[in-house]
């Protein structure tokens, strides 16, 4: 009778780690232009993609952009699909922040904003769920999700933590077309939930 003598057994590293890109890092690789043509943010330093961006999407984006520049005038900018430093892990590069000051006060990218609007379509449960909590937690005052699907703007108000889970707005009505909404950095002014959809 022979026995079988088994091999010791083979020790394994363990799997490399993904690599987790800082905001700083994200910038400098668009920069380079490793993106060209595509769509990507930064979220707890993974790097994303959004898809193609299709027509109603486009359109929506033009619409906002006219909506944002008749409200906010002299002594703010409206940036649109630029960098957004919410954190040192994330840049959710927003449709749109509207954030005081001119076009030359920003030495580096703004970290806040008084308000954010994201154009959404297939992104809808990402804008609604990380990237709220990311402006949130970034002292966002304001943050709007024009669902370009369902016809709706979804308003966000008063970031505040939440003891569960990081950070949120304690208030989020639901608009329809007929309704109308205020910016909060510009009580005087209505904006037309109608005028904002394609």
């Amino acid at each position: 009778m022979s026995t079988l003598t088994l091999p010791p057994p083979v020790r394994t590293a363990p799997p490399p780690a993904p690599k987790r890109w800082t905001a700083l890092e994200f910038d400098r690789l668009c920069g380079s232009g490793y993106f060209a043509g595509r769509r990507p943010f930064l979220i707890d330093g993974v790097i994303l993609e959004q898809g193609p961006m299709d027509a109603p999407h486009a359109n929506a984006v033009v619409l906002v952009g006219q909506a944002l520049a008749a409200v906010f005038t002299a002594g703010w900018v409206i940036r649109c699909q630029l960098p957004l430093h919410v954190d040192a892990m994330a840049n959710p590069m927003p449709d749109f922040a509207v954030v005081r000051g001119g076009a030359r006060d920003f030495p580096k990218h703004p970290t806040t904003a008084e308000l954010v609007v994201e154009v959404s379509d297939t992104t809808l449960t990402t804008d609604l769920t990380v990237k709220a909590e990311r402006y949130a937690a970034a002292g966002t005052g304001e943050y709007w999700v024009l669902d370009v699907d369902a016809r709706r703007l979804l308003v966000f108000r008063d970031p505040a933590p939440h003891p569960a889970n990081g950070n949120s707005y304690r208030t989020h009505p639901t608009l329809g077309p007929a309704d109308s909404v205020s910016p909060l950095a510009a009580p005087a002014a209505t904006v037309r939930v109608a005028d904002l959809l394609p």
